[in-house]
């Protein structure tokens, strides 16, 4: 077993461009290549741990984009045909969580790239500042990949974004996840006859419980929650509460002090801490203490430590000395429950061996040829959903795709305070019924919904709605068939 606090904390890679041209709308378009490939990780001691990886890069690299600008991502496949342990099919699709993408360059679950192919996806990133992250979405085998590896940061950046909260190396991403191990090193995957996989390693970038020296002053921290099940309940050692800035959708409209929050998988908080309070040579550890019907061990309730230094203090940039308060609204906070024209309301739940959507399943939507749709509003429509888990045993977190939606309630009470921002994940917690507001803007076509608990995921909680068609509709932006994978051709 690794020990924790051994380990310095590493941060991935920036992955720039190939190239980049100025489309004729004057705007620019970067173009991308990543390669999926195998890999291998140092993070048991003496062992090599074969990976999943993004150009080799675990977790993958991340990349910067600034509001406005195009990019085109070329993603081949040179993973083996089978997972080297799982023995699954390795065939992959690619999904860029937290953009309003048309419903081709989505991610959509059946939409995979075989061994030896490649896609290309096309982002628009007309959204506001927000951190995002692409992982992998192969229908029926999400879970074992992004478990092996294929997940990584996207962050897009707007001038309001850049002019209130901290950028460059005080702006920091951390990927937290959980794993367990073979004596060989090699992972190990059981995930409770579908119900979640808990790890006794608690990694951040990667890295076992690792450390961050940090100055006396205000970072901020893009924390991700990438475990395949496991939900967190994290706050400072000391006691101290957090700001949190930011939620999956980007920027709340007032940044909220919080002394811990829930955080399930695929949810992203952005939090600034002020670390100026310390002084140099303490060590402040984010701990976890954990929520129900997760699966703990002796030391999963510790995540990370900050050992505070007496280096200079580079005070350049925004909020290096001062926290913000009032931030910016969005169009998901600022809807109101009378601008929505229908509400709709599901059950999450598990039906013998098979985990649904208010009794819908994905093999549902095979079987219809990808037609059947639970909900199919228009364009512009806002609506409210209603989502209960009457459930006591599990929790599940809910991605809706395409849209950022804003909490209305939670058991007819209001949010916690961390998620009065826009938001693509809701945490349905053991016994809770919470409703949300969305406006399905920005595009038509078919797009999914499901637990991200991915286990749940995979076995079958997992349903799509459609923007804008109705039954029988041409549909130009088919998620299958309007952008196939293809034979890699020169760039």
């Amino acid at each position: 077993m690794p020990k924790p606090y051994q380990r310095a904390l590493t941060i991935p890679p920036v992955l720039g461009p190939k190239r980049t041209v100025i489309d004729a709308d004057g705007q620019k378009h970067h173009f991308y290549h990543i390669v999926q490939k195998e890999g291998t990780g140092n993070i048991v001691p003496g062992l090599s741990t074969p990976l999943l990886t993004y150009n080799g890069s675990f977790p993958g690299p991340t990349i910067h984009v600034e509001q406005g600008e195009k990019i085109s991502l070329r993603m081949d496949n040179l993973l083996p045909l089978t997972h080297p342990q799982l023995g699954h099919v390795l065939s992959t699709s690619t999904h860029l969580h937290g953009s309003a993408s048309l419903p081709q360059y989505d991610g959509y679950a059946s939409d995979v790239t075989s061994k030896g192919l490649c896609k290309d996806y096309e982002y628009p990133n007309f959204q506001p500042a927000r951190t995002l992250w692409y992982h992998d979405h192969a229908v029926h085998t999400t879970a074992q990949n992004v478990y092996s590896g294929l997940a990584g940061h996207y962050h897009m950046h707007d001038p309001v974004e850049r002019d209130l909260l901290p950028q460059g190396q005080f702006d920091v991403p951390l990927t937290i996840s959980d794993a367990m191990f073979a004596q060989n090193g090699r992972l190990a995957y059981d995930d409770h006859t579908r119900s979640g996989l808990w790890g006794d390693i608690i990694l951040v970038n990667g890295v076992p419980w690792p450390v961050m020296k940090v100055q006396r002053r205000i970072y901020r921290f893009r924390v991700l929650n990438a475990s395949i099940s496991r939900s967190y309940n994290l706050r400072l050692s000391t006691g101290d509460p957090v700001t949190m800035v930011a939620t999956d959708g980007g920027l709340m409209p007032v940044a909220q002090r919080v002394a811990s929050w829930r955080h399930a998988s695929a949810e992203r908080y952005e939090v600034l801490i002020d670390f100026s309070k310390y002084r140099a040579g303490q060590r402040v550890e984010l701990r976890n203490a954990s929520n129900k019907n997760n699966i703990d061990y002796d030391y999963t309730n510790r995540v990370m430590a900050f050992d505070v230094t007496d280096a200079p203090v580079d005070t350049s940039g925004p909020a290096a000395r001062t926290m913000p308060t009032a931030l910016a609204s969005s169009t998901a906070m600022e809807l109101k429950a009378a601008d929505s024209v229908k509400t709709r309301r599901m059950r999450l739940k598990r039906d013998g061996d098979i985990w649904t959507v208010d009794g819908h399943t994905w093999q549902e939507v095979v079987d219809s040829g990808y037609q059947k749709v639970f909900a199919d509003p228009d364009l512009g429509d806002v609506e409210i959903w209603e989502m209960e888990n009457s459930s006591g045993g599990w929790f599940h977190p809910v991605h809706i795709h395409l849209v950022d939606f804003q909490i209305l309630s939670r058991n007819g009470r209001a949010p916690f305070p961390y998620e009065k921002g826009p938001k693509d994940v809701v945490y349905l917690g053991e016994g809770e019924t919470v409703r949300v507001l969305m406006k399905f803007e920005h595009h038509r076509g078919r797009y999914m919904i499901h637990c991200h608990n991915l286990p749940h995921e995979d076995h079958d909680m997992m349903a799509q709605f459609s923007v804008g068609y109705k039954s029988g509709d041409p549909d130009p932006n088919d998620p299958i068939n309007a952008a196939p994978a293809h034979v890699p051709t020169e760039d």
